[in-house]
């Protein structure tokens, strides 16, 4: 089965978006026969990709397509439950691969949702209007202020410890104690206590930000909406520019979009992907082509062939990154941008970048970027080949190739000095020099210069610069190397290589929550024929390997 990222609220069968002025509310009604894959149902308005998947959809369109929406109020179309988490079922019975890719998709759904609140002045409220357990209070957790109903009934809790045998998947422990500051002994009373807590306690804890009875409810959510919609700097006028679908087309050999083509080489185990820069100048007004706006469509494109290649392509491990085109267009582009940051299409556009360079940042492949005669790693394109784990420069050019052609260049613009961060909150030239203030002093005086692969290779931007006679021979070791490693060891290594430096919500999210979580899944106390996921709603308790190492 090939799983599709694509999709529109006329095609939502587990959300209902509304639109009231500046409050939007996005209620979970999740169709519980609308599994995703067979084998399962959804019941207590739980989850699994395919209503992630939605989610995801409705983040991005309240951003590009309601700029005057200024408060959305996340809460449950179902009565007495908000959300049961992630759907246990699925997880027992989905390979290991899944599991992960499932947890990581959901988690960088919950960080666009914070990424909302704190950059765009789109403040999202959970309205907690029955339970939440696990992933659905890990939901809530992902919103700025958390309501839930003092029904006495009513409890938010993460259970996945004394239930499952598990972790809480998508930043649970993590935004408990980071971001909610829950003091540490009530966290761990709260995380090894699967009925959870609620209202005046839940309050007290930091675990909500208020507990509202019933008969006040709908009143205290419009009126908390209203409260944060007025401290929004949104625009009151504006209009939205329409997500119209991507065209695309995929085969077994190739996935394929306007400005991004990737050739699928299952022999060698590689992704060979060509971001295609802009064909024209960049337009006078952001606003004038809409979704069709060079930089806005190149990471739509993107966005979508990550999640693509990460979700139905698990064996293509490595990904080689080529650009084409003009470098000088790609940095109108940028220049544009950031001279409107201001814009509110501006800024989402730079912020929807970042996300998505993020995503790739955090994807379990090997990184390759090639950079040719004819390349484009300018600006916001040179991010790519800094998300890489290795860079190759041709010094010159090839001895067959055309007569016209000039030496490739690599550029660092204005966008790679700020404006998209990683999730260490370094850029990915800080990154790159971390601990070497001299070398990034240098790349920042080059700043704007066309440097080719001797001065690139001096100054640290690229890994190695072979000329024309070495060239093919270079590439094609580093694939082939690349395919005979194991890919466990790989990944391992190069997440820890890709984020150095301080700690970050996100980089303990996707690291050290993400690496246990890995290893917890996998494990007999949790996957096995007697472990926690399998013996769950049986009647019967897990039987776990007690020893501690």
């Amino acid at each position: 089965m090939t799983v599709e990222f694509r999709t529109d609220p006329g095609q939502y069968r587990h959300w209902r978006l509304s639109v009231d002025g500046a409050v939007a509310t996005l209620a979970m009604d999740v169709d519980e026969q609308g599994g995703l894959v067979p084998g399962y149902e959804l019941k207590l308005n739980s989850y699994d990709l395919g209503v992630d998947i939605e989610l995801y959809d409705a983040v991005q369109r309240l951003r590009f397509e309601h700029p005057r929406v200024r408060a959305v109020v996340m809460t449950s179309g179902k009565d007495r439950i908000f959300c049961a988490g992630a759907n246990i079922r699925m997880l027992a019975a989905s390979p290991h691969a899944w599991k992960v890719n499932f947890c990581k998709f959901t988690n960088e759904t919950r960080n666009s949702i914070e990424d909302a609140s704190a950059h765009s002045g789109q403040t999202w409220i959970a309205a907690v209007n029955g339970t939440a357990s696990g992933g659905g209070y890990e939901l809530a957790l992902a919103c700025e202020h958390i309501m839930l109903v003092d029904d006495r009934s009513s409890m938010v809790s993460l259970p996945e410890l004394p239930l499952l045998g598990v972790l809480p998947g998508t930043g649970g422990l993590t935004r408990v104690v980071d971001k909610r500051h829950v003091r540490r002994d009530l966290a761990d009373y709260f995380a090894t206590k699967s009925e959870g807590v609620g209202g005046r306690r839940a309050v007290a804890w930091r675990l909500v930000d208020e507990a509202v009875s019933r008969p006040q409810w709908a009143e205290k959510v419009a009126a908390r909406a209203a409260e944060f919609a007025a401290r929004s700097t949104r625009p009151d006028t504006a209009d939205g520019v329409a997500l119209t679908p991507l065209e695309k087309s995929r085969t077994t050999d190739a996935i394929t979009y306007r400005h991004v083509r990737a050739v699928l080489d299952h022999d060698r185990g590689c992704v060979e992907i060509t971001v295609q820069g802009p064909e024209t100048d960049p337009p006078a007004d952001v606003h004038l082509q809409g979704a069709d706006f060079w930089t806005l469509a190149v990471t739509r494109e993107l966005d979508d062939l990550i999640l693509d290649l990460r979700t139905n392509e698990t064996e293509l491990g490595t990904w080689v990154l080529r650009t084409e085109g003009d470098p000088a267009r790609v940095l109108a582009y940028d220049a544009l941008l950031l001279a409107n940051r201001d814009d509110w299409l501006a800024n989402e556009i730079l912020l929807y970048l970042k996300r998505t360079l993020k995503r790739l940042d955090v994807t379990s492949r090997s990184l390759l970027a090639f950079v040719e005669p004819g390349s484009c790693f300018a600006g916001s394109l040179f991010e790519l080949a800094l998300a890489a784990d290795r860079v190759y420069h041709l010094a010159g050019v090839f001895e067959d190739g055309p007569a016209d052609a000039e030496p490739a260049t690599v550029t660092v613009g204005p966008m790679n000095l700020g404006p998209v961060p990683m999730g260490n909150d370094l850029t990915r030239l800080q990154t790159r020099f971390y601990g070497d203030p001299s070398g990034f002093a240098a790349v920042e005086a080059a700043a704007g210069k066309a440097l080719e692969a001797e001065d690139a290779e001096r100054l640290g931007l690229v890994t190695f610069a072979p000329d024309d006679i070495d060239w093919a021979d270079e590439i094609r070791m580093a694939v082939e190397e690349r395919a005979s490693f194991s890919p466990d060891a790989l990944t391992g290594m190069e997440a820890n290589f890709r984020f150095v430096g301080p700690e970050t919500v996100e980089t303990k999210i996707f690291g050290r929550l993400a690496g246990w979580q890995n290893w917890i899944f996998h494990r007999p106390n949790a996957s096995g024929p007697d472990g926690a996921l399998r013996k769950f709603g049986t009647g019967q308790r897990a039987d776990f390997d007690r020893k501690r190492v």
